[in-house]
């Protein structure tokens, strides 16, 4: 089960991950989410250069499902997009943690204080499913 929530990774409570290097964070979608969604079929993707804002939505996802936006969990601005799951999308079912969607240069790396632990996303998700 550890491996649904990798401790290395911060998660917001609308399931997207983060992991932090300098100041450039990385984004997903977690594996609770991609199980949730179903197979996803596309993904709109912002553009490199776009200012964010933690809480903003940046993009969506949809599966055969739903459709679900997809928010920042930081605030800054997306300096790479994976263009690679526009044609691939179905990648983020496969491996949530390897699928990473956008990198953004962090404005204020305080806000990571106020993302989960992957405990605590891990009794986030327990809760609500």
């Amino acid at each position: 089960m550890s491996h649904l929530f990798p401790s290395h990774l911060k998660f917001t409570e609308d399931h997207e991950w983060t992991e932090l290097k300098s100041d450039i964070a990385t984004v997903g979608i977690t594996d609770f989410a991609q199980s949730a969604l179903g197979d996803i079929v596309y993904i709109e993707l912002p553009e490199a250069g776009t200012e964010v804002s933690k809480g903003d939505s940046f993009g969506v996802v949809e599966s055969i499902k739903s459709v679900s936006d997809l928010y920042s969990p930081l605030s800054g601005t997306i300096v790479e997009v994976n263009m690679a799951l526009e044609d691939s999308a179905e990648k983020i079912n496969e491996a949530p943690y390897d699928s990473w969607i956008i990198k953004i240069k962090v404005s204020s790396t305080d806000e990571l204080d106020s993302l989960l632990t992957s405990e605590g996303y891990k009794s986030h998700c327990e809760k609500n499913s």
